[in-house]
């Protein structure tokens, strides 16, 4: 059977949770051949969970958060079929974990760490770099990133915009003479389940800009310097890009790594799939135990426990899903889990929890020992049946 989990955020790692899992899975079947695939969306826990699985290395560097104060970040490297190829979390570098909650300004968050993270990706020779961009504290459209990389934005005077979203509105132009051209000859694949368009209603600044700090006031200011971004930068490059699925996640990093890095979006889950050679890996099994730290109605839009259904059920296996916690569900809701392929879900927690007692590691490990374990015994009834 196959283990493949999401990481529960803030306690366990996508790896420790498959294992976790897989220990109390032996306890009733301790012959049974467990393959284990820990996952990640493209959210907390991408790089971790991506070299854990594939048996890469990690890099640390220290490169200018979105603050512009200096952060340590992390990287991964891995070999896909013979390509040095980077996994890169830009929450690392520029992340809303990374700024106290009294000094989150998406008007001044920068996202000029990322773009250092992929460039130190080029210097160690990666030609296929994989970007998982949730969790971000930014709405500078990737004008941070692009800068990091040689891009230059000036305004009707000539001199370089300052750091973060706001200063967009002053725009005149973008320089892209220096931008790295080992860019033109580099595979860039985003990690990403955000589907919203760059501006408007549905975009990065209304609809992402609150959780980041941002008042109504702000929302407006940043969605009218985002306009005028993209205006100056589809001129530039010759591509109406504002109106994909998907330049509007991160703050616009979509956008920008799209305009500026010709790179392409996809599924988080399904990038992780294919990277991992997760289909050499299910074909044959008997079952997929599955998790994440909350299973609710937003799991049905594209997270792991979902993109694992849907994978596997083209190979006829039945999927359990596990969750740290399960939000009572509507049948109409609990249906739609099923139609994806997922036949059960349990939750991890018996009886009353606190928050505290979901968090604490030890507690969690012990927790999904005994689900691993419930979920062989009663599949081990359902034989018997």
């Amino acid at each position: 059977m196959v283990v493949a989990p999401d990481s529960f955020k803030g306690s366990l790692t996508a790896k420790e949770v498959a294992e976790s899992l897989a220990r109390g899975l032996r306890r009733v079947w301790p012959d049974a051949r467990i393959e284990l695939l820990p996952l990640s969306d493209g959210g907390d826990g991408w790089v971790a969970s991506m070299v854990s699985a594939a048996g890469g290395s990690f890099v640390d560097v220290s490169v200018r958060g979105p603050l512009d104060d200096e952060v340590e970040a992390r990287y991964g490297i891995i070999d896909v079929e013979g390509v040095t190829t980077a996994v890169i979390e830009m929450a690392t570098a520029s992340g809303l974990s990374l700024i106290s909650e009294d000094r989150r300004d998406p008007r001044r968050t920068t996202t000029y760490g990322t773009g250092e993270l992929i460039r130190e990706a080029l210097d160690r020779g990666a030609r296929r770099l994989l970007v998982g961009i949730g969790g971000s504290a930014t709405n500078d459209g990737g004008a941070g990133m692009a800068s990091a990389l040689g891009a230059r934005f000036t305004d009707a005077s000539g001199d370089e915009l300052a750091s973060g979203g706001g200063a967009l509105a002053a725009l005149d132009r973008v320089d892209l003479s220096d931008l790295d051209d080992r860019l033109a000859d580099a595979e860039i694949v985003v990690a990403s389940d955000v589907d919203n368009p760059l501006l408007g209603d549905d975009g990065a600044s209304a609809v992402y800009g609150p959780q980041k700090g941002a008042g109504p006031d702000a929302v407006r200011e940043l969605d009218e310097a985002l306009c005028r971004f993209a205006d100056v930068v589809e001129n530039t490059v010759g591509r109406e890009i504002r109106e994909r699925p998907g330049a509007g996640a991160a703050g616009g990093l979509g956008f920008g790594m799209m305009a500026f890095c010709e790179a392409t979006l996809q599924s988080g889950v399904e990038l992780a799939l294919d990277t991992l050679g997760a289909d050499g890996v299910l074909d044959g099994a008997a079952l997929v135990l599955t998790a994440e730290g909350r299973l609710d109605p937003q799991t049905l839009s594209g997270k792991v426990p979902v993109g694992v259904a849907r994978r596997a059920k083209g190979y006829g296996i039945p999927v359990v899903a596990v969750g740290g916690a399960v939000e009572a569900m509507e049948e109409s809701t609990l249906q739609r889990f099923r139609d994806e392929g997922i036949v059960v879900i349990f939750s991890s927690v018996e009886g009353a929890a606190s928050a505290e007692d979901l968090m604490d590691p030890d507690g969690t490990r012990r927790r999904l020992e005994r689900a691993g374990e419930r979920v062989a015994r009663l599949v081990d009834i359902g034989g018997r049946l």
